[in-house]
């Protein structure tokens, strides 16, 4: 940092605001005051701090964000640059703050971490000894049969399923409901667990329960899987999330139908099912086309 940046009063009383007041560490008001001056490097050079505008603070994350800065990095410039403000305000050396309409650049989706196919099969072969290994491995299967969010399989009941148990209906976000196909190890897996069920007391209807009877927790779900994944010596803590971003990527990496997969996962925007792929125009064109009413599909 440049000496007349350091010695800027209105930066040396932020400063002592951040050290004194705030009593962050001295690293963080390092990095504080680095953004500031990042800030003021894209500000108009005879500019003073209280003549600042809006728009001179716009453009300058615009110019910033020109220069290649992630949208991490200029949020974390824009939280140093509007906490200088706002001290500014506050001590009444200037009667606005230029800065609380600014926003952050939203923040890049990360694809959520999923397992391979190879680890799944693993997942999920597990030896069913007693009524619980059953149970769980009907848990797992059905959570990667149908992409299920954890709400929905914990609340469901034996009526939710056609008496074949080739379909499954759901209640989702909003309460919507969405009628989801079983694959066919889902489907033997269930089966298995029903006879082990109907030995058991009941006091509901629920599909999963306890050896009491009583329907199985969202924590209790969320233990029992990552319990089999060490187990099963995975090399990653595996939960019921993980098992739905499995079923999605899997399954556009397969059909590239995206539409498909937004409709199986519930979701109502398909910009949030977009995270799961990074597919470009072309093939997320291909992809609608292939969803195409009038498409040969492969029936079996």
């Amino acid at each position: 940092m440049t000496e007349p940046f350091l010695s800027d009063l209105h930066i040396l009383q932020f400063q002592r605001y951040l050290t004194s007041e705030r009593q962050l560490s001295p690293h963080t008001v390092k990095n504080y005051l680095k953004e500031l001056q990042r800030i003021q490097q894209c500000l108009p050079e005879t500019t003073a701090w209280t003549d600042i505008t809006f728009e001179h603070l716009q453009n300058a994350l615009a110019k910033i964000h020109r220069q290649g800065l992630s949208p991490r990095s200029i949020a974390l410039t824009l939280s140093a640059t509007k906490q200088f403000f706002k001290q500014l305000y506050k001590r009444g050396i200037i009667d606005t703050d230029p800065s609380t309409s600014l926003k952050a650049p939203k923040q890049n989706k990360h694809l959520p971490k999923n397992l391979d196919a190879d680890s799944v099969d693993h997942l999920l072969n597990i030896e069913t000894t007693d009524e619980l290994s059953f149970r769980d491995k009907a848990i797992m299967e059905l959570f990667y049969s149908s992409g299920l969010r954890l709400a929905e399989l914990a609340s469901l009941n034996l009526t939710d399923f056609d008496t074949s148990y080739h379909q499954v209906t759901v209640i989702g976000k909003g309460d919507k409901a969405r009628v989801l196909p079983v694959g066919k190890e889902a489907r033997i897996a269930i089966e298995s667990w029903l006879t082990i069920r109907a030995t058991l007391p009941t006091i509901d209807d629920a599909l999963f329960i306890t050896k009491q009877g009583k329907r199985l927790s969202h924590r209790s779900i969320q233990v029992r899987i990552n319990k089999w994944s060490q187990q099963q010596g995975l090399s990653t803590n595996v939960h019921p999330h993980k098992l739905r971003h499995s079923f999605a990527t899997h399954m556009l990496e397969s059909s590239a139908d995206l539409r498909a997969v937004q409709e199986l996962l519930g979701h109502a925007n398909l910009s949030t099912t977009q995270i799961y792929t990074s597919l470009d125009f072309q093939h997320l064109a291909n992809a609608y086309d292939g969803a195409h009413p009038r498409a040969k599909r492969n029936k079996k």
